[in-house]
């Protein structure tokens, strides 16, 4: 037998612990960001004593190191594989190991930028293509209107058959010279309008608003995110609508994946200005998430929360408290059932490691984690893309007005 070989110290403490002594960084779930504000500058002191435990890793590895026939991967290919094994062994989909090229993307997609022209694309009961323009936007500088019908990219007509990814993505490219797209639209007037809008580097806002075209007395609040703007955006957005003295409102909240959990319980406290907001438990405590209070909008509003099967985390906990609260409805589909927080966890080489650590529960104490919330008005997406859901809402809120 050939001399015994010992895995270094250093190694195993890149394995199993990492440089686990540093910045707690945000909570995500997969499918979104899930981060508390609270937790950050937390730390989790390395365990010195943690590779004595493990002495059958340590003994393959040195198996392996004198006896494996064909050339061994990388000494950290090996190491993520002992870590993906140790995590996977959990059986929580939400406890996660990610390499350093994955937790740099993760860090760009959190930066919340892209590049392209700032337009958020949607679709009309018709499967038309509208747009609505960023504020400070290059298409809100090249003059596209909030609503105008998207006709043409680059001269090639749009098909309402197309998928939104892909026509979104013909709205995007690489910030450089000469680069863009040109868009053909049609704003509410009739008018057409062709422009080259230059590609730039794109901050995305977590709110957009506007009144209805349908029924000026219904205003629309989409979130598309949770993130440290999200209150302060949300109460532009709201004080706006009541300065057109909209009389109903609809919060969209489908597709929103999640965020800061502290901005979640901000942006509920808008709509329930007192009382409990969700319930945090963990493995040995249960601690009531308070409204903040300071809600601008009036409580005798009728409000409809739109979701949608990716309605997951954050905006679970706001609707799912709108809903228990009573304040609104939910119309859509059912939820992502996302009920539980994660710690994300930097490691010395780049790579992360993501751990559950909580869940939460609904102001009635009802835990969502994979079961989602049924809406109140459910309703089955239309298989070509179409906003039927909006559609609905509006109607739904014409007859509550109209009755009063």
């Amino acid at each position: 037998m050939k001399n015994p070989y010992t895995p270094s110290t250093d190694t195993l403490r890149a394995l199993f612990v990492g440089a686990a002594a540093g910045l707690v960084l945000a909570l995500v779930f997969a499918g979104g960001f899930f981060f508390r504000d609270a937790m950050r500058g937390a730390t989790v002191q390395a365990d010195d004593t943690a590779p004595g435990n493990f002495p059958l890793l340590a003994e393959v590895e040195n198996l392996i190191q004198h006896v494996y026939l064909r050339p061994l991967p990388a000494q950290s290919v090996l190491q993520y594989g002992a870590v993906k094994g140790m995590v996977g062994t959990l059986g929580d989909k939400n406890t996660f190991f990610i390499e350093p090229p994955v937790a740099r993307s993760e860090a760009d997609a959190l930066a919340g930028t892209y590049g392209g022209i700032g337009v958020l694309l949607r679709r009309d009961e018709k499967g038309q293509f509208l747009l609505a323009p960023y504020p400070d936007s290059p298409a809100l500088a090249a003059g596209i209107q909030d609503g105008d019908v998207l006709l043409a990219v680059n001269d090639i007509p749009v098909e309402l058959t197309e998928q939104q990814d892909s026509v979104d993505q013909k709205m995007r490219g690489e910030v450089k010279a000469d680069s863009g797209v040109k868009l053909t639209v049609r704003h509410a007037d009739g008018t057409e309008l062709s422009v080259f809008i230059a590609f730039a580097e794109i901050d995305i806002p977590s709110v957009l608003w506007r009144v209805t075209p349908d029924d000026a007395r219904i205003g629309y609040v989409q979130i598309l995110r949770f993130t440290n703007r999200t209150p302060d955006e949300l109460h532009a957005a709201l004080e706006a609508l009541q300065g057109k003295s909209i009389k109903a409102l609809i919060l969209d909240l489908r597709n929103n994946t999640g965020g800061l959990l502290e901005e979640s319980i901000k942006v509920a406290s808008d709509f329930i200005p007192d009382g409990i907001i969700a319930y945090e438990r963990s493995q040995d405590s249960e601690n009531p998430l308070a409204s903040k209070g300071g809600g601008i909008l009036p409580n005798d509003i009728p409000l409809v929360v739109l979701v949608n099967k990716y309605t997951a985390s954050a905006s679970e906990i706001v609707s799912g408290a709108i809903r228990d609260r009573q304040r609104g409805i939910l119309l859509g589909q059912k939820t992502y059932g996302k009920g539980t927080v994660q710690q994300i966890f930097p490691l010395s080489d780049g790579s992360s490691v993501h751990i559950t650590s909580a869940e939460w529960l609904t102001p009635n104490k009802t835990p969502l984690d994979g079961v989602g919330l049924t809406p109140d008005i459910e309703m089955i997406p239309d298989e070509n893309g179409r906003d039927v859901e909006t559609g609905e809402a509006i109607r739904y809120l014409q007859k509550k007005l109209d009755s009063e």
